[in-house]
């Protein structure tokens, strides 16, 4: 890659590369950065050396003892630019400061000594600031954990080994490859992006390892922890104060929520937004949701998604190859007869014949080497079959009040058509945004046909989960009775939730997808949430070529 045509380099990754390859590739090139406590106690380390010095001339000459904090640097010949923490006038030369978070290596002596990727980065430091024809005396790191600055002896060993460790990380960010994970390496479990490289998971996937790892502890995806804002009465208004969102209704504040604790905003309706709410959304990544007033999901607002560049090139191959298309659809189908199956099973009556033709269809469909029209044809018999039955689900007064005759839709005809495309309208929310936030294209499918305004992909990583989620939901909302007639409104344009009964469809909703489950792959337990997200990010590595096949999620 000629380095006038590629952007400069930040140090900061160059870091990244001699930590681990890997991290490298997802931050630099895929842009794909995840906080941490650790990420958090860094920038907090950082805070007083992060506020630069104002300077008199043009230049950087230092008085004696002077110093100056936070200097930013760019080199054409390096392809490298960063931020230097502190230059100082030691009155005997000027030393180079760079601030760390953590504690220095310990040499055979057990004297601190700087750790590889620390002193390259200080290193390079050095080599921008010579060009710039500011020589430096010395280099040190402050290792914040220990409180105590380590020298870095800018030998002219250090120098080439910092130059090569360049051109190896230019090297890999052209190459269009991301480096393989680390295996059962220490590094990982400190690593910010560990739920997004998924090392462990990922050898599996990729055929780099027979069995699958057996964790006890799940990956914890990004902005995992925070609450969703449901707004849903078209008088409402939100706006923003500082670092809150707040929702007025006329003059009236009904409730504050910090920007940092809210995952996403849902709005129903002709719910007014302010832009500077909207700007607060878009910087902290807060996706915004837009439903109709009987819960269609309309679209929804994002900041820029991670770059993707090679995960949605292979995408586009992949649509070009009906035989790996059909692959998928296989493994989504036959995990979707499986789970309707389960569902069934564990809920319902249904006669002994009608489940063993689930399973020959769930069997039919797993057999490879089928066109994509004749898995559509398996999967409709599946869904009629399963349908036929869902009645069964039903218990109590349920099965009294609420009467289902099939599967209707555009507009749904009765409650339980009602909730079922409820379910399934967020659900395609859910997971367009996860595409979008992976690096995927949620418009372009391999089983559902790409067309205007649907979210094919979205659609097609959905089937697993629809009877899991959905329909549980609305299985478990009127059989536990949180749900009567009269929440319902029946109108000539079809069956919808009153604003009531959308409330509790809410909290229902949420419940499920913080209810946690076996992985059956790798055996530990993660919320649905969660799941959705790893599903994801698997799709994505097949898409890029980093996994051998695709492994849908299926329940006991």
């Amino acid at each position: 890659m000629s380095y006038d045509l590629a952007p400069l380099m930040p140090v900061r990754r160059l870091h990244n590369f001699l930590y681990c390859p890997r991290l490298f590739y997802l931050q630099w090139v895929e842009d794909l950065f995840v906080e941490s406590a650790e990420t958090v106690s860094g920038s907090s380390v950082h805070k007083r050396v992060d506020e630069p010095s104002h300077l008199r001339d043009e230049d950087l000459d230092l008085a004696e003892r002077a110093a100056l904090r936070s200097v930013a640097l760019q080199s054409e010949s390096l392809g490298l630019s960063g931020v230097v923490d502190l230059i100082e006038d030691t009155g005997n030369g000027r030393e180079l400061l760079d601030y760390k978070r953590g504690a220095a290596w310990r040499d055979g002596n057990g004297e601190p000594v700087a750790k590889e990727n620390d002193a390259a980065q200080v290193a390079a430091y050095a080599m921008m600031l010579r060009e710039d024809g500011i020589e430096i005396a010395r280099a040190s790191i402050y290792y914040a954990a220990e409180r105590r600055r380590v020298r870095v002896p800018l030998t002219a060993e250090l120098l080439d080994s910092t130059r090569e460790a360049i051109a190896a990380a230019r090297e890999t960010a052209a190459s269009g490859t991301c480096p393989p994970p680390l295996r059962d390496d220490p590094r990982c479990l400190h690593c910010s992006a560990y739920a997004v490289c998924l090392p462990n998971e990922s050898a599996y996937w990729s055929g780099l390892q027979a069995e699958p790892p057996k964790d006890k502890e799940p990956p914890r995806p990004p902005g995992d922890e925070g609450e969703i804002l449901v707004v849903q009465n078209p008088r409402a208004y939100v706006g923003r104060r500082g670092g809150e969102l707040t929702v007025k209704l006329e003059k009236e504040t009904l409730c504050r929520h910090p920007l940092e604790q809210l995952q996403a905003l849902y709005l129903y309706g002709a719910v007014q937004l302010s832009t500077q709410a909207l700007h607060g959304c878009l910087e902290r990544a807060i996706p915004i949701a837009y439903f109709s007033p009987a819960g269609r999901f309309l679209g929804m607002t994002g900041g820029l998604p991670a770059s993707g560049t090679d995960a949605r090139r292979g995408q586009y191959r992949l649509h070009e190859q009906p035989l790996l298309r059909a692959k998928l659809a296989s493994r989504v189908i036959s995990a979707k007869i499986h789970n309707q199956r389960v569902l069934l099973m564990r809920n319902g009556e249904p006669p002994k014949p009608v489940l063993a033709r689930l399973a020959e269809l769930r069997d039919q469909a797993r057999d490879e080497g089928k066109s994509l029209d004749i898995l559509r044809g398996i999967e409709g018999m599946a869904a009629a079959l399963y349908f036929e039955h869902f009645g069964t689900m039903l218990k109590g007064t349920a099965f009294e009040n609420f009467d289902f005759n099939g599967r209707n839709r555009r507009p749904p005809r009765d409650p339980v058509n009602a909730l079922l495309s409820q379910g399934y309208s967020i659900l395609a929310k859910e997971l367009t945004g996860l595409c979008h936030a992976v690096g995927l294209d949620p418009f372009l499918g391999f089983l559902h046909q790409p067309r205007y305004g649907r979210p094919a992909l979205a659609l097609d990583l959905m089937e697993e989960f629809r009877p899991l989620i959905a329909d549980s939901v609305a299985i478990s909302v009127l059989n536990r009775r949180e749900l009567e007639v009269g929440d319902f409104t029946r109108t000539t344009r079809g069956t919808f939730l009153g604003d009531e009964g959308r409330k509790q469809f809410w909290r229902a909703w949420f419940r499920r997808l913080d209810t946690e489950v076996t992985h059956p792959d790798f055996g530990y337990r993660m919320s649905y949430r969660r799941m959705l997200d790893v599903q994801a990010r698997q799709l994505w590595r097949f898409c890029r070529g980093d996994a051998s096949d695709y492994f849908p999620f299926t329940t006991r």
